[in-house]
C-alpha cells in the first residue's frame, strides 16, 4: 500500500527532529534538512529568562513562572504534549536521568516543563505529569515536577529568552524543533545547554550543582567540578586537562616536600644516635 502525501511529510518531519535531535552541534559543512531551516537551540548563557510570565500549571492555575524559582535550580525543557517521537523521548531520558542522581525533586532542584504549543491545555499537562510519575518513581515527583502551558505570547517571550528556536509546519501538522534540556540558576539565569535525547545523571548533577553555586551537593561534586568543565560547543562535561595537570603538580610538589622532611628526619635521627653512642661516660 503506498503512503499518502501527508503520511510521507509526517515521516520526513520526524526524521528532521531527530537529525537535530543528534547532530544539533555538527559544523555547518553538514546540510541541514530543509525542514530544519531556523531551527535550533541557541546558547544564551547567563542570560535571564523573564520570571514574570504567568503559565498554567497541571492544576489550571494560573502562576507566575516566578514560582518555581528562588531557592534551587531548575531544569528546563520544552515540549509539546500532542508530540509522538522527540518530545516523549527527551522526556523520559530526562525522568530517567534524574532518577539516577541522589538529589531529591522538590528539595534540591525542580524541573520545569513547558509546552511551547499555545493550543496544549491543563488537562494534557497533567496527563504528562501523571505518565512520568511512573518512570520517576521516587520522592518529590509531585513537588519538583511541573508542566506548564501558555498562551502564544507568553510562550514567545520565554523560549526567545531560553534560546529555544522552532517552528510550525503546516504540511506535516506539527512543530519541528530540536531536542535538549536547560538548566537555569534559582535567579531564573541559563547556565547549562544539553542537546540530543540522551543525558548522562553525572552531566545532571554536575549542572545542577554548578548552577546552584554549590548551595547543594557533596564534596565529591566540587572535586569533580574541579576535574571537569563545562564544554558549551559540545553541551556537556569533559575532563579538565588544565585543572588535572595543576592538580598533579600540587601533587607532585607535596610528595617531594614530604619525602624531603622524611630524608631530614632520618638524617638527624641518625646524627643523634651517632652522638649518644660517642659521648664520653661520666666517671
Amino acid at each position: 500500500m503506498r503512503s499518502s502525501p501527508l503520511s510521507r511529510a509526517r515521516k520526513q518531519a520526524v526524521t528532521a527532529c531527530i537529525a537535530l535531535a543528534t547532530a544539533s552541534l555538527l559544523s555547518a559543512q553538514y546540510a541541514r534538512p530543509r525542514l530544519t531551516k531556523d531551527v535550533t537551540i541557541e546558547q544564551k548563557l547567563n542570560s535571564a529568562i523573564p520570571l514574570n510570565l504567568a503559565f498554567h500549571n497541571e492544576a489550571n492555575q494560573l502562576v507566575p513562572l516566578s514560582t518555581y524559582f528562588g531557592d534551587k535550580p531548575v531544569v528546563l525543557s520544552f515540549v509539546y504534549f500532542t508530540c509522538t517521537s522527540l518530545c516523549p523521548m527527551s522526556l523520559r531520558e530526562t525522568v530517567l536521568g534524574l532518577r539516577r542522581i541522589s538529589l531529591e525533586a522538590g528539595r534540591d532542584y525542580n524541573v520545569v516543563v513547558v509546552s511551547f504549543d499555545p493550543h496544549d491545555k491543563a488537562e494534557a499537562a497533567a496527563k504528562a505529569k501523571d505518565e512520568y510519575r511512573k518512570q520517576f518513581d521516587k520522592a518529590g515527583y509531585d513537588q519538583g515536577f511541573h508542566f506548564l502551558t501558555g498562551d502564544e505570547t507568553a510562550i514567545a517571550k520565554l523560549t526567545s529568552a531560553a534560546g529555544w528556536r522552532y517552528r510550525w509546519d503546516q504540511a506535516t501538522k506539527q512543530f519541528i524543533h530540536a531536542g535538549g534540556i536547560m538548566v537555569v540558576t534559582p535567579d531564573g539565569k541559563m547556565s547549562r545547554y544539553f542537546y540530543g535525547i540522551d543525558y548522562a545523571a553525572a552531566d545532571l548533577r554536575m549542572a545542577l550543582v554548578d548552577a546552584s553555586k554549590h548551595k547543594i551537593g557533596s564534596p565529591v561534586d566540587y572535586v569533580l567540578l574541579f576535574c571537569f568543565h563545562y564544554d558549551a560547543l559540545q553541551g556537556k562535561y569533559t575532563l579538565a586537562i588544565v585543572n588535572i595537570l595543576k592538580l598533579a603538580g600540587a601533587l607532585t610538589l607535596l610528595l617531594l616536600v614530604g619525602l624531603i622532611f622524611f630524608l631530614m628526619r632520618t638524617e638527624n635521627k641518625k646524627k643523634n644516635r651517632v652522638n649518644w653512642k660517642e659521648a664520653p661516660h661520666a666517671g
